[in-house]
């Protein structure tokens, strides 16, 4: 959930990208942190196993102004696929204000991003978590290799619940749509948090207007 810091005049929300084991999780922030301004970006913490690029999480501060004199502060997170890592996924999961859930088009991962959705499911239900409350995005990554399977096989593994998500191809070694899904989930994620604004669950002392998307990811 997002931590308001009136001393510091900052709001930080956190995104967490999910997904399948070597799907390209990590070469998204990897690329997110190349692209942003120095000035404006954390260090990027990687770790490493010989299973899976990230055994904890890759961590990127993102600030940017968003309201009222208040800075807008993203938490990128990525979790490891492998089940195995069920207890440090579900730790990195709590708390989160958005999702990006990173899949592999390649045809013979197909039962990997089977697997690692139920996974995915399974432990935002072990958190007490729930797709209904939680802004997600969903990319379809390695679109660029030529065993990449058909965009509407994916949806329909994937994406068919009555709450169907924003969804987009991408690239994560080339670049392509990286900053569009991080776009994607930063505006839901501020949407979310302006409607609980209008509701009256923040601070009356945050009112204002929210930047762009593009200004709150720096990009």
């Amino acid at each position: 959930m997002a931590v308001i810091h009136a001393d510091r005049r900052t709001v930080n929300f956190k995104i967490v990208y999910c997904g399948t084991p070597i799907g390209g999780k990590t070469t998204n922030l990897q690329h997110i942190h190349a692209c942003l301004d120095p000035k404006s970006r954390g260090e990027l913490v990687s770790l490493s196993t010989t299973a899976d690029r990230t055994l904890f999480f890759d961590f990127l501060a993102v600030e940017a102004p968003i309201l009222n004199g208040y800075t807008a502060k993203f938490q990128l997170y990525t979790v490891p696929g492998q089940a195995v890592y069920n207890a440090t996924y579900q730790l990195v999961l709590q708390q989160a204000d958005g999702l990006v859930f990173v899949a592999d088009s390649q045809m013979d991962r197909m039962r990997e991003n089977v697997q690692a959705w139920d996974n995915f499911r399974n432990n935002l239900r072990l958190n007490g978590q729930s797709l209904d409350e939680l802004p997600l995005v969903i990319q379809y990554n390695k679109r660029d290799l030529p065993n990449a399977a058909p965009v509407e096989y994916l949806e329909y593994l994937i994406n068919q619940s009555t709450l169907r998500c924003q969804s987009f191809e991408a690239s994560a070694a080339r670049g392509h749509n990286v900053l569009t899904t991080l776009n994607a989930i930063s505006h839901e994620v501020l949407g979310r948090f302006m409607a609980k604004m209008q509701q009256g669950q923040v601070p009356q002392s945050m009112a204002g207007r929210s930047s762009s998307a593009a200004a709150m990811a720096g990009v």
